[in-house]
């Protein structure tokens, strides 16, 4: 049974290869998770997974999706995420935490409020990016980043993440996917600058590479750390899967353990064929060529499904998302279903 597998990561067990996916909640209070996080990530702990992520958590103040997004960009934001950390543990889970930088997505109300830009009455900030190109009609065009804002972005990772293992969290990931700021850098079609950054290859890949460095630099070498990749932005002349692939060797070189790979969020109005598994050959693909562990996402919701896909190698973490919002005890329904033991919490035996 390759789904309720333990795997070694680094020195870091996972009791199965289940993963809570990073989903924001937009209910944080100036960057502080609420009693909702507690809840929201402890009940998927104890339903089984064998890794809860929290959902994309701020390096800078700037950097939030929302103002109701969670952040690690202050020290007290460590004390806030102190006891979350401690519950995952205490079920047998380990805590992963997602540091994320919204770039020219930044400065949005949450989905329940339209998701639209903020107005400056409402809070909006200045959004920045790689180059001054918005979103999307109807967004902010966002402000060009300095060159010195741009070499600094690795220590507000770095210092992130000494925060992040203060708080008690074992696993990292750095989220360069979905159209925020790292993967702004990555696509030529967010990424206009002529200076370091932009143009070639190296260039465009420079600053996720020096993002895991710094990262890595701080993060015991006994934990591991992941990156999420979008693997294509569906739109020609884009970021596409021959460049994730040859990103995915750097970033292996800098330290970097397990490639999450998601695709799309660059651009709107983008023909992505949405199906079971849509991605996955994506990760099968940079899992291979790249010589890297992979987690593969995207619309995976049966248990025979998430057990083929280990099975067959495309992956060898499977993260859930929209699933764990609809059923936050999948495990224990998908051990069920596939015939495996999985222990319940000791209040819950007289159960069993």
């Amino acid at each position: 049974m390759n789904l309720f597998s333990s795997i070694r990561l680094r020195e870091v067990q996972l009791r199965n290869r289940i993963v809570v996916s990073p989903m924001c909640e937009y209910c944080a209070l100036d960057g502080h998770p609420q009693t909702w996080h507690l809840v929201h990530l402890g009940s998927r702990a104890v339903g089984g997974a064998g890794l809860v992520f929290t959902e994309a958590t701020a390096v800078e103040e700037r950097g939030r999706i929302s103002p109701g997004d969670t952040g690690i960009y202050r020290d007290a934001h460590r004390e806030s995420w102190r006891p979350i950390a401690k519950f995952v543990r205490e079920q047998g889970a380990v805590p992963g935490m997602q540091l994320a930088h919204a770039g020219r997505k930044a400065s949005c109300m949450a989905p329940w409020l339209g998701g639209k830009p903020l107005e400056p009455k409402d809070g909006a900030w200045e959004p920045v990016a790689p180059s001054a190109i918005a979103f999307d009609a109807g967004y902010p065009v966002p402000r060009a980043l300095a060159a010195a804002e741009i070499e600094s972005m690795p220590k507000a990772f770095a210092k992130s993440a000494e925060r992040a293992l203060e708080a008690g969290f074992e696993v990292l990931e750095i989220h360069a996917a979905h159209g925020y700021l790292l993967h702004e850098f990555l696509s030529p079609l967010s990424n206009h600058r002529t200076d370091e950054y932009g143009g070639s290859f190296e260039n465009r890949t420079r600053l996720v590479v020096r993002v895991a460095e710094a990262v890595r630099r701080v993060w015991p070498e006994r934990l591991p750390l992941f990156c999420r990749v979008s693997a294509t932005d569906w739109k020609e002349g884009g970021w596409d899967l021959p460049q994730s692939v040859e990103l995915a060797k750097l970033l292996k070189k800098a330290g970097v353990d397990l490639i999450d790979v998601s695709s799309g969020g660059l651009v709107p109005n983008v023909r992505i064929p949405l199906g079971p598994g849509y991605q996955l050959p994506f990760a099968a693909a940079i899992r291979k060529e790249a010589g890297i562990a992979t987690g593969g996402v995207g619309l995976i919701t049966e248990p025979v499904q998430a057990e083929t896909i280990l099975t067959n190698g495309q992956a060898d973490l499977v993260f859930l998302a929209r699933e764990f919002l609809r059923d936050p005890y999948w495990p224990r329904r998908a051990a069920k279903r596939l015939d495996a033991t999985i222990k319940p919490p000791v209040q819950y035996e007289r159960a069993w």
